[in-house]
């Protein structure tokens, strides 16, 4: 299939820093907004302008649409890094909806990734019915909780060795402390050596930085400005959790509310030392945390899972751009040999019989064949199952991936999985 052109009337335009107000007044039309542009404009933007672009419509002032991307250089996918395209910012006015414009955003963007090397694409759906048909497949989810106070929390040998600050969350304090724990959590999760967590991708610019860093009251909610619990050991940071606390005053009394960002924490000590923390802070009542892995530490360390209210919501949605690159710059976790089918309608290169290889956490290879496929599956399902949270066999029972060879879909979903469930820490 060809990429999809404009509807005619329209252009591409890419876009800088003076555009600014233009992007903030269109984003807030796609996502409506109670705050000013004036008071939106202070703030510092997250966008890589050379990977922004516009549409713009004869006779209208504005933007009529654009996207973004984010340029990660070192995404961590299962056994390894890529560079990966975090597609953001997509929203187009209400005045120009149903003309096929995102359509032609879409293949515009994976065109664009597929020039600049990079064979994976990765988001956060706005809404989750959008960019499957788009092949993006739901690879990660995250955990959400709401962990009462005092909720008992099962014992680690050495949590009681580290010592605790709670202290203001500044970039100039904390911003090398967070990025470098954040790292070392993503590479070797809980202490787990040998196996990455996959989706945990860093704030790789100076602009996702800054926005990152930014507390400005307009956003709190109603809530404090953003505070910081860091434990350490033997003077080293091992782990840190980023909240904001609310509360309110009833006939029962005080009731209050911790709201976290990232809990981090390089091994299980650690990890038992911040929630301890966390689920005793005086005049709350509960502990809400926000885009936990699936199987975070805090599941296996509360007594009661139960009363923590558990429930998974979709995180990374990913789009395997260049099969054979993508493919090849993973590891798997048991052997393969499999002969994949790929239905792509909007990349064309893609489409076809791919043979991969691999022997359990080594080096894979990924090449197109003339041999008849052992399973087939859409590039959709291909990128559902890219970051080893989501079963090729799962898949199947859904009629959604295709066994043609009795025998190699058992054996190819146990290579897809992953030790450790995907997920992103921070929506881009």
């Amino acid at each position: 299939m060809a990429p999809a052109a404009l509807p005619a009337g329209y252009a591409f335009r890419g876009l800088g820093p003076g555009d600014l107000r233009a992007v903030l007044d269109l984003d807030t039309w796609a996502f409506p907004s109670p705050h000013a542009l004036d008071d939106l404009e202070r703030l510092p933007s997250p966008l890589t302008w050379s990977r922004t672009v516009g549409v713009e419509a004869d006779g209208t002032d504005g933007l009529a649409a654009m996207h973004s991307s984010y340029p990660f250089a070192r995404f961590p996918v299962p056994g390894g890094e890529l560079p990966v395209a975090g597609l953001t910012w997509v929203g187009v006015h209400p005045q120009h909806r149903r003309r096929g414009i995102l359509r032609a955003m879409i293949d515009l963007h994976l065109g664009r990734c597929r020039e600049r090397g990079e064979p994976v694409s990765a988001l956060f759906a706005a809404e989750a019915a959008i960019y499957g048909r788009f092949g993006y497949g739901r690879a990660a989810h995250d955990l959400r909780l709401a962990v009462p106070r005092g909720a008992a929390l099962r014992e680690v040998p050495g949590a009681a060795e580290h010592t605790v600050r709670v202290e203001h969350a500044t970039r100039q304090a904390h911003g090398e402390l967070v990025d470098r724990v954040h790292r070392a959590a993503g590479a070797a999760p809980g202490g787990v050596t040998g196996v990455n967590r996959p989706g945990w991708a860093t704030r790789e610019t100076p602009e996702l930085q800054a926005h990152f860093w930014e507390d400005a009251p307009m956003f709190r909610g109603g809530q404090e400005s953003r505070r910081i619990v860091v434990v350490e050991r033997d003077g080293q940071p091992r782990g840190y959790a980023l909240f904001r606390r609310s509360l309110e005053w009833e006939p029962t009394g005080p009731r209050g509310t911790v709201r976290t960002g990232e809990v981090v924490a390089l091994d299980a000590a650690a990890a038992r030392a911040l929630w301890g923390v966390l689920t005793d802070l005086d005049l709350t009542t509960q502990v809400h945390p926000f885009m936990l892995p699936a199987d975070d530490v805090v599941s296996h360390l509360l007594a009661d899972p139960r009363a923590a209210d558990q429930r998974l919501a979709d995180n990374l949605w990913v789009r395997v751009v260049d099969v054979p690159a993508a493919l090849a710059g993973r590891r798997y976790a048991a052997d393969v040999d499999v002969v994949l089918g790929v239905g792509d309608a909007r990349v064309p290169a893609n489409a076809g019989t791919w043979r991969l290889r691999a022997e359990a956490f080594g080096e894979a290879t990924c090449e197109r064949t003339e041999d008849p496929a052992d399973l087939e599956l859409d590039v959709r399902e291909l990128g559902a199952a890219y970051l080893g949270g989501t079963s090729l066999a799962s898949m199947a029972a859904a009629g959604q991936v295709v066994e043609r060879s009795p025998g190699t879909l058992a054996a190819a979903s146990a290579a897809f999985g992953w030790p450790l469930a995907p997920v992103c820490s921070w929506v881009f």
